[in-house]
């Protein structure tokens, strides 16, 4: 782990040190997250959830959507992507610090029957 102090301006802004700009591909926009008493900035990349885009392209397509309409509902699709994430990071955070029962594999697909 590599530390830097930097400074907050009267305006409570900062820099992102040049290196770590560049070792983390920061665009235009970063996320800030409150978290265990610190705050975390991460990059925003332009294709986030670009890993899913096939997976809807394809549904979408099955669906017989084509043309026009299937840039329309693939970007509607697109959108909800991070924040479903956010959603199931939230809800992962809750269930660690305890604040949320989890479902075992058991919940899920029943017993083992070996």
């Amino acid at each position: 782990m590599e530390r830097k102090i930097i400074s907050v301006s009267r305006k409570r802004q900062i820099t992102i040190p040049q290196k770590y700009f560049e070792a983390l591909g920061f665009g235009d926009q970063a996320e800030c997250v409150l978290q265990n008493n610190g705050i975390v900035v991460r990059p925003i990349r332009e294709d986030s959830g670009s890993e899913f885009s096939e997976q809807i392209l394809a549904d979408l397509i099955a669906q017989g959507v084509s043309g026009q309409e299937l840039l329309v509902k693939f970007k509607e699709m697109n959108k909800k992507i991070a924040p479903a994430m956010n959603n199931v990071i939230r809800e992962a955070d809750s269930i660690a610090k305890g604040e949320e029962k989890y479902a075992t594999m058991a919940d899920i697909f029943g017993p083992d029957d070996k």
